[in-house]
């Protein structure tokens, strides 16, 4: 919804593919929506679900709003949240949990056909764009890469190139995993496989590979998110009366707008890239010991450790030579295409740069010789990779759903907004904890923000209303507590020993999965206290009360 001006002067609202005049509009003071105008007697008549009304802003100029009601069923609003989260941490499996907390839901809000509410998910636009584009496009992607063996072709080319000791191994482990920022997963397994063997004759510790490995997966494909993320958090982030997250476009430029605010994830990537170069200001003492046991010993593990075994994922066609340019032209495509929408349309165009990408590299394997029926072969391999995934995603989305009908955020609003007005600033710091314990006990980025960002929007967005902050005040709130959200679920979900990426980061590079976690741990809780801080400083000194 805008508030624009005709060529004769007059003023109009835009709202629902309709031109309302401002005249018609009734004043905030006015609208029976008004929290000061819902008195006993008013809450006994049945009242509108949404209204339009204008207030004066702070520059003099009439603002229009959209005045929702949203109802919820107090303490028992959190209560499919609350499912999810307690069967994550008995069960440790994401998928019961998320199927658990779906469940209560429905029950909560009287739908008990849960196959129809799923229906209803994958029906939304949002919902069927994202498994296109995670399920079709981006698994078949990686498919052609597999079957074509482009992507270990270039990770090759730059490990027999670029290695000239243990630091250019680290850093060739690091590009790679900048590189491939596709997904947390995919990144986890193409650079683990690939640089082993060359990490492992510069003597580089399991515990120092791997760490690096993970924590240039999902940091970095929330930092250079050309990939499936924005797709999927946009629907979540849906405030009534925000209008900077009013529409797909508006959410989708929000997410990108927000990532220099994404404080760990940056902390993240250039702490591995300090140690990868030997310069880390910190590392911790379990860390310190690996590194030294393996530089003076060439013991790679540590003693007594049992590493998961290392496994070889290429799937290339034997008949078939790959060519680095097969991997390096077709990423272009998606990098170059993403970025020019973004410049031209102000959101990029995920899908059409994964659409380009994924024609491309089709097309070269097709021309260089590689028969139809083995690149088919590779795309339907790539598929079932993804289908796991594909589950948690749609469980998730729907999950979403649930919490925005049962009314979770609501609640919170009414419950916390007041108390929490004299220590807002704490707010970006409480809701990067509450991330960091739902993606721990889920091991999942994606099945945390399902949970969280409908809870924690319409709060952050309660208190800006709350403290009368101003426009460029509010956004910037909302931007913190949504990267606190972003990053508290990476930081989570990279630490978490059930999470898919700390699995495989130990499996791919045969290390003990117990001794990646606990040496991992130490430098991601100094990037997590450090990003916390600078978030708490920046909503205390940027966001000041009129």
């Amino acid at each position: 919804m805008s508030q624009e001006t005709a060529p004769d002067g007059s003023r109009f609202v835009h709202f629902q593919n309709r031109d309302i005049p401002l005249s018609e509009v009734l004043p905030y003071s006015q609208s029976p929506l008004n929290p000061s105008n819902l008195n006993p007697s008013a809450l006994k008549r049945e009242l509108p679900d949404h209204t339009l009304a204008w207030r004066t802003g702070s520059d003099g100029m009439p603002q229009a709003l959209k005045l929702s009601v949203v109802r919820h069923w107090g303490g028992w609003s959190l209560l499919p949240v609350l499912t999810a989260i307690l069967l994550c941490f008995m069960l440790k499996e994401p998928l019961t949990a998320l199927l658990g907390g779906l469940l209560v839901g429905s029950m909560l809000i009287g739908q008990y056909d849960i196959t129809q509410i799923l229906v209803n998910s994958i029906g939304q636009p949002g919902s069927a764009i994202l498994l296109i584009l995670y399920l079709w496009l981006l698994g078949g992607l990686s498919g052609i890469w597999g079957k074509t063996g482009a992507a270990r072709a270039f990770a090759r080319f730059l490990s027999h190139h670029c290695v000239k000791g243990p630091v250019s191994a680290k850093l060739v482990a690091w590009t790679l995993g900048v590189l491939m920022f596709q997904g947390g997963s995919i990144s986890a397994v193409l650079v683990g496989t690939t640089v082993t063997p060359v990490a492992d004759q510069e003597k580089i510790s399991k515990e120092e590979l791997s760490y690096i490995v993970d924590s240039t997966s999902s940091p970095v494909a929330v930092l250079l998110a050309f990939n499936a993320w924005p797709g999927f958090v946009q629907p979540l982030l849906v405030v009534s009366g925000v209008s900077f997250l009013a529409t797909e476009s508006d959410r989708l430029k929000f997410f990108f707008q927000c990532l220099p605010l994404s404080f760990y994830a940056i902390l993240a990537v250039l702490g591995t890239f300090l140690l990868s170069i030997d310069k880390a200001p910190f590392i911790g003492r379990q860390m310190k010991t690996a590194i030294k046991r393996a530089r003076t010993t060439g013991q790679l593990s540590a003693p007594g450790s049992r590493p998961l075994a290392s496994r070889e994922v290429d799937t290339a066609s034997e008949n078939y030579q790959p060519w680095v340019l097969e991997f390096v032209l077709p990423l272009a495509v998606l990098i170059g295409t993403a970025l020019m929408t973004f410049w031209l349309r102000g959101a990029p165009q995920i899908l059409w740069a994964f659409s380009a990408a994924f024609i491309l590299a089709g097309g070269i394997a097709l021309v260089r010789g590689m028969g139809l029926n083995d690149l088919i072969g590779g795309v339907v391999d790539g598929l079932k990779s993804v289908v796991f995934g594909s589950v948690i995603i749609l469980l998730a989305v729907t999950m979403g759903h649930i919490s925005q009908q049962t009314g979770g955020g609501a609640f919170l609003v009414s419950l916390l907004s007041e108390r929490l007005l004299s220590v807002y600033w704490l707010l970006p710091a409480l809701l990067f904890g509450l991330s960091i314990v739902v993606a721990f006990s889920t091991g999942t980025s994606l099945g945390t923000y399902a949970v969280v960002f409908p809870l924690a929007m319409p709060l952050a967005w309660s208190l800006t209303l709350g403290l009368g902050l101003e426009e460029s005040s509010a956004w910037l709130f909302m931007a913190l507590c949504f990267a606190c959200v972003l990053n508290g679920a990476v930081f989570g979900d990279q630490t978490s020993p059930i999470s898919d990426t700390t699995v495989l980061s130990a499996l791919c590079t045969g290390c003990d999965l117990m001794d990646h976690v606990r040496t991992q741990l130490p430098q991601a809780m100094a990037m997590a206290a450090i990003a916390t801080v600078l978030w708490t400083l920046v909503a205390f000194f940027g966001c000041p009360q009129p």
